[in-house]
């Protein structure tokens, strides 16, 4: 989970929304599923506690998958199964299976297999790499449908839960890309994330990712003077690309975040490569940003090499190593609509958080998608430090219920908000 920014939420007309969920809150079943979410809170917790001492580094995630798919299976959901990128796959069956509801969270950690994962509890706040991010969002799958089946609830629309690999980093969301290239029955997708529950992120924030390489023939400082540098070229570029300008609406931004290269202090460096990250919340801007920094490295190279007046000594490798589509939706949508009304009533109030997250790809093809928080206060993400504190965190699976029921709908009760199911 990345690229956080906040944004208070404008006063839109939600009373259809709010009277779905009135509606919803009105329905015994539903009453005893939130009541179940409290009571669950601690078995919750403990279930969090076991999945993160599973290590799921990046690109493997096979062990806690295995983990998810045990608990799926033993906790009747249907057709369980393991997916060819990874991804552990579930049905809640509804009166409806033509449009399926996807309920998800991601596998995979920031952390590497030599990374020590002893989850440790002091003074009830839990402490591990990963308790939060997701652990969180994994364990309230757990506890959705536990709760679903106490209650007995059947929604209209088949829930289709999932839990993904590849969300963080260059994992690309390889395993929600995945999930939408061999499916064509999903109407609505909602993604489970770590935090208090007033966040909603209804806008994917898009990134395209590249390693540059830049290599030349090197040489001695004083012997080879006058030989094109791979690290004075990549210099060159890493200058053109921080003069660029971008829009801030919609939100742009750029960075080059890793470099490295050259042989020692008196070498002319053969080689030497950067890491650069594009953001913006529109497709169309991301792709703008994108064309004019490959510029800057392609212009770079000519220009180390005219310095020295050589002809193509120095070369540029270009290699997109991550591309996250972005899309939009309005704060009028019904599917951002249910997830305000549901918030508020608890008596909080929403906040509208552009993010990377699993929801991107569904936001990017018009699917209805929102990424909510589970909750329980947590901090230190993506460090060895990371925490997570259960106190109330029952509150965010019991919004995320209450969303989830929007968007399916309940048999001969509640119907889905979502025109295209």
């Amino acid at each position: 989970m990345t690229n956080k920014e906040r944004s208070p939420l404008n006063e839109k007309n939600n009373t259809d929304s709010s009277e779905v969920i009135r509606q919803l809150r009105a329905v015994p079943a539903v009453q005893q599923a939130l009541s179940f979410l409290v009571e669950d809170n601690d078995r919750t917790t403990a279930e969090q506690i076991a999945l993160t001492a599973v290590p799921a580094p990046p690109f493997k995630e096979n062990a806690r998958a295995a983990w998810m798919a045990d608990h799926f299976h033993a906790l009747g959901l249907k057709s369980v199964y393991t997916d060819k990128e990874g991804n552990v796959l579930g049905l809640l069956p509804g009166k409806s299976n033509e449009r399926k509801i996807v309920v998800s969270a991601h596998l995979d950690t920031v952390f590497s297999e030599q990374t020590s994962i002893d989850p440790i509890v002091k003074d009830g706040v839990v402490y591990a790499p990963g308790i939060a991010d997701d652990g969180r969002g994994l364990a309230v799958l757990l506890t959705l449908i536990r709760a679903l089946n106490t209650s007995g609830i059947k929604p209209q629309h088949t829930l289709l839960f999932v839990a993904t690999v590849g969300e963080e980093g260059l994992g690309d969301l390889r395993g929600v890309k995945s999930l939408f290239q061999t499916r064509n029955d999903i109407g609505g997708f909602l993604s489970i994330e770590p935090g208090t529950p007033e966040r909603i992120t209804a806008t994917a924030v898009g990134s395209h990712r590249y390693r540059i390489v830049v290599k030349g023939p090197g040489g001695h400082s004083f012997g080879n003077f006058g030989t094109p540098s791979a690290i004075h070229a990549l210099g060159r570029a890493i200058a053109k690309i921080s003069e660029l300008t971008v829009p801030k609406n919609p939100v742009t931004t750029f960075t080059v975040g890793t470099v490295s290269g050259g042989t020692s202090i008196n070498s002319i460096a053969e080689h030497a490569e950067m890491g650069l990250d594009m953001r913006s919340v529109a497709q169309d801007a991301l792709l703008e940003l994108e064309k004019q920094a490959l510029a800057c490295i392609r212009q770079a190279v000519k220009e180390e090499n005219a310095r020295w007046k050589k002809a193509d000594v120095i070369q540029a490798e270009i290699e997109r190593v991550g591309e996250r589509p972005a899309g939009t939706q309005k704060e009028t949508d019904p599917a951002v609509q249910t997830a305000v009304a549901a918030i508020r009533s608890f008596n909080l109030e929403p906040l509208l958080e552009p993010m990377s997250t699993d929801s991107n790809v569904a936001i990017h093809k018009g699917i209805p998608a929102l990424t909510l928080s589970g909750g329980g206060r947590c901090g230190g993400m993506h460090t060895l430090a990371e925490y997570y504190d259960p106190k109330d965190a029952s509150i965010g699976a019991q919004t995320v219920l209450l969303t989830v029921l929007g968007f399916s709908g309940i048999e001969d009760a509640v119907p889905s908000v979502l025109v295209a199911t």
